[in-house]
């Protein structure tokens, strides 16, 4: 059967996260309702990583097997078609080898995080940011990110129902830039790994607030770091400002697939 690989942008707001559920929309079960009305064999697919509910993707990579060639341009308009009016969309496809996994082939992820600072409500971005309502200082929140690199026990910022063998991770990259707007200013959190625990990127983001509004020092999260204690982390930020951002591996598989 041949292997295509699916790069997917979905707004998460509307779906109880990535992974199929029995009695809760999911973005994998309205792709694969999507491909049973063009697949008579009822394809499954297999997603690079899970989003929780009202999480976002850029370029989430999923794979699927089909009983019949197809060429990825019109796989992508099939399955796009099918898809409407939920808000996912097939970026790209493109044909994979039999070994190839969107999870176990997978060499690194990134994440991005929206963080709003600002008073006046959310109007145009409602969901897809999340507001405090007061100001952030950036370079605090630099410094104590920088105190999170590398190769650690990140029990803390876990989620005590994360199912992960180890917490044991290596954070590659955690970079927060700030953006000011006409009103307030919008901070991103760049934020790559080979692979992350459940909760562990809201997990920085909630502790990183902390810092920027002067309630927490660097030197706490390194503290609560060491501590490897879930109680000693700061608040778990919301989902609605966290998009996965794209998925890496040692080929890229749409290296060649037409746009």
């Amino acid at each position: 059967m041949p292997r295509y690989a699916l790069k997917i942008e979905y707004d998460g707001g509307p779906f109880s996260g990535w992974q199929r559920q029995v009695a809760f929309p999911s973005v994998q079960g309205a792709i694969e309702a999507a491909l049973a009305r063009i697949a008579p064999e009822k394809p499954l697919i297999q997603g690079a990583g899970r989003t929780d509910a009202g999480v976002h993707a850029h370029a989430q990579v999923a794979h699927v097997d089909l009983a019949r060639e197809w060429d990825p341009f019109r796989l992508a308009g099939a399955i796009n078609y099918h898809l409407k009016p939920a808000p996912v969309a097939i970026l790209d496809v493109a044909p994979v080898a039999d070994d190839f996994h969107a999870r176990f082939s997978a060499s690194g992820r990134r994440y991005i995080f929206r963080l709003l600072s600002r008073r006046a409500p959310v109007t145009l971005e409602r969901g897809q940011v999340w507001q405090v309502g007061h100001p952030l200082e950036l370079a605090p929140m630099q410094e104590a990110a920088r105190l999170l690199l590398g190769h650690h026990d990140f029990t803390t910022f876990r989620s005590s129902t994360c199912q992960a063998a180890s917490p044991m991770k290596t954070l590659d990259r955690l970079e927060i830039t700030r953006r000011d707007l006409t009103v307030g200013a919008e901070f991103t959190f760049d934020v790559r790994a080979r692979s992350f625990l459940h909760n562990q990127v809201r997990s920085f983001v909630g502790t990183l607030e902390r810092v920027g509004v002067g309630a927490w020092h660097p030197e706490d999260v390194a503290r609560a770091l060491e501590a490897r204690d879930r109680s000693a982390c700061g608040p778990v930020s919301p989902p609605q400002g966290l998009y996965l951002a794209g998925v890496d591996y040692p080929r890229d598989p749409f290296a060649s697939a037409a746009s």
